[in-house]
């Protein structure tokens, strides 16, 4: 009985150093998801962009929709734009776009400007740009 005890005593103990180390990977999870939104919506434009270099006068057509353009990057919009482009949905992001700028925010993020990342559309002189991902706040 007493080595029954002590056996439950060192597992508690144990679980005790363990147990803050596994109970918050909600932050890791929408970090890593923001970064593979990231990802996804860098390659999406790439693509969009050299099907606009081989055809420039016919539409690009990802996943059966057709992706508006803004000199020859996708659009800054999320419905025909780099959203779609990207394959990012608002189940699992919350999106927002405004003046052909998109952010792209994890949700659960902790502040307004935290977890999230930026696409600029293209403008006549220069392509779209990316903001750096913020995973502060995740």
């Amino acid at each position: 009985l007493i080595e029954l005890v002590m056996v439950i005593v060192i597992l508690g103990i144990l679980s005790a150093f363990a147990l803050p180390r596994f109970a918050d990977l909600g932050t890791e999870a929408r970090a890593a998801a923001l970064e593979g939104a990231y990802g996804a919506a860098r390659s999406a434009s790439s693509i969009v962009h050299a099907d606009f270099l081989i055809n420039a006068d016919n539409p690009t057509v990802l996943e059966g929709v057709s992706i508006n353009m803004t000199h020859g990057y996708p659009s800054g919009t999320l419905a025909n734009g780099i959203g779609d482009a990207a394959g990012l949905s608002t189940a699992d992001f919350d999106m927002s776009a405004a003046a052909n700028v998109v952010t792209v925010q994890a949700k659960g993020a902790t502040a307004a400007a935290t977890c999230q990342f930026t696409y600029t559309a293209a403008s006549a002189t220069a392509g779209p740009v990316f903001s750096a991902i913020v995973t502060t706040g995740c």
